[in-house]
């Protein structure tokens, strides 16, 4: 499966963004989603993630209740409102599948996009 993400950008603190990620190749409601991040100098974390049919879903502690995981089958596209972002968001986020069920380590998810910069000025 092939992932492309869209949707990053500059915002101010307080400010929100949407992320999208669009898969082609198999089918999409085989797929487990999710996305991750990584800022300069740091690990790549885990930040949501969504099962196949839409339920569960799973947040980082970070963003939990600022940040909202979806998806559309019908349109093969994952996203991630981000609200209230601060400038500790700044990082570059991944979309990431992975058959199955919903995991939170970056080593269960063996199909990546090419990562979308977003950045939280204060």
């Amino acid at each position: 499966v092939q992932l492309v993400e869209s949707g990053g950008g500059s915002v101010q603190a307080g400010g929100s963004l949407r992320l999208s990620c669009t898969a082609s190749g198999r089918t999409f409601s085989s797929y487990a989603m999710g996305w991750f991040r990584q800022a300069p100098g740091k690990e790549r974390d885990f930040v949501a993630a969504i099962s196949r049919a839409g339920r569960p879903t799973a947040y980082a502690d970070s963003v939990s209740g600022r940040f909202t995981i979806s998806r559309d089958n019908a349109k093969n596209t994952v996203y991630l409102q981000m609200n209230s972002l601060k400038p500790d968001d700044t990082a570059v986020y991944y979309c990431t599948a992975r058959e199955g069920i919903v995991r939170r380590s970056r080593y269960d998810y063996p199909y990546w996009g090419q990562g979308t910069q977003v950045t939280v000025s204060s």
